[in-house]
């Protein structure tokens, strides 16, 4: 039996209730409107264990875009199509202590993205994407996704119409920094995927299962990389703090979602749009916290 398997339903419906209470602390992204609409009190969790046990709590009907989330499984897709030597010649590993969608940082680096979990990797790494254009590229991933994981995700339109309403003029300095460092091949159609991928959506459920082909599959070269540089750059700038307090590959989105991988084991998802100052949902890496010291999870 896994340490995620010890896990009791009654535990479970407990600390969620713990950590609900800590929402008020985080507020909602209020720079994308269809984000700023939704309960900031709502929490989901799902977990799956490779052992087949799944074990929810919480608002799991909620369906939701997975935004930076996207980042970890596009990188992996790349790597799957392409091979660590080919992707890492687009982006790096290296942590940031900017904030994740930093110009400066990516000036000072000379337009070689630092990582893929910031948005000038993700962005690189969206004009790599297999297909003509943003909308075949995303529609490729989400079906190698939904095909390699079981999960059910889809591209939210309704979403995707609001980023395009309020697209970050950040973003788009970053590609148009990339464009003129000769990192993209299409500059039009890098931005307008990364927009797309981050707009596929799906329940917590969903990202658990995209979350368990991780943790199944360590010991294939692609999924260590992938986490490696999860537990590193997942959390943006607060990455190395909770690699410490809480020992497992994450990664966060700025709807509220987050993942986190606990190797040959499984994957625990959240849902809970209050966020911190730095993005990060404030109740879901309480829960992932506490559940991590409990039952002893850290990879260290």
């Amino acid at each position: 039996m896994s340490k995620l398997d010890k896990l009791t339903t009654t535990d479970l419906a407990a600390w969620v209730q713990q950590v609900k209470i800590q929402t008020v602390q985080g507020k909602v992204c209020d720079r994308i409107p269809q984000l700023s609409v939704v309960n900031p009190t709502w929490f989901a969790v799902h977990i799956c264990c490779v052992s087949e046990q799944t074990y929810s709590s919480g608002d799991t009907d909620c369906v939701f875009p997975l935004m930076s989330v996207i980042k970890v499984f596009s990188f992996l897709y790349l790597l799957e199509n392409m091979g660590t030597d080919t992707v890492l010649q687009w982006v790096g590993v290296e942590p940031s202590d900017a904030v994740f969608n930093s110009l400066d940082q990516l000036i000072a680096d000379n337009g070689y993205p630092r990582n893929p979990m910031i948005n000038s990797g993700a962005i690189t790494l969206a004009d790599k994407l297999p297909g003509k254009t943003a909308s075949d590229r995303s529609s490729h991933l989400c079906q190698w996704l939904n095909q390699l994981t079981g999960s059910q995700v889809y591209l939210d339109e309704v979403i995707l119409a609001s980023v395009r309403a309020s697209r970050s003029p950040i973003n788009q300095a970053l590609t148009n920094y990339l464009a003129e460092k000769n990192r993209l091949d299409n500059p039009e159609i890098a931005l307008d995927t990364y927009e797309q991928i981050c707009c596929i959506s799906g329940r917590v459920e969903d990202l658990a299962l995209l979350g368990k082909a991780l943790a199944c599959g360590n010991n294939l070269q692609h999924h260590r990389v992938v986490n490696a540089v999860m537990l590193m750059c997942g959390l943006y700038q607060d990455s190395a703090k909770f690699a410490l307090r809480i020992g497992l590959p994450m990664k966060s989105g700025i709807s509220g979602a987050m993942l986190a991988i606990v190797p040959n084991t499984g994957a625990i998802a959240c849902y809970s749009p209050a966020l911190d100052t730095v993005g990060n949902s404030v109740a879901a890496i309480a829960f992932i916290e506490a559940l991590a010291q409990k039952l002893e999870l850290s990879i260290f």
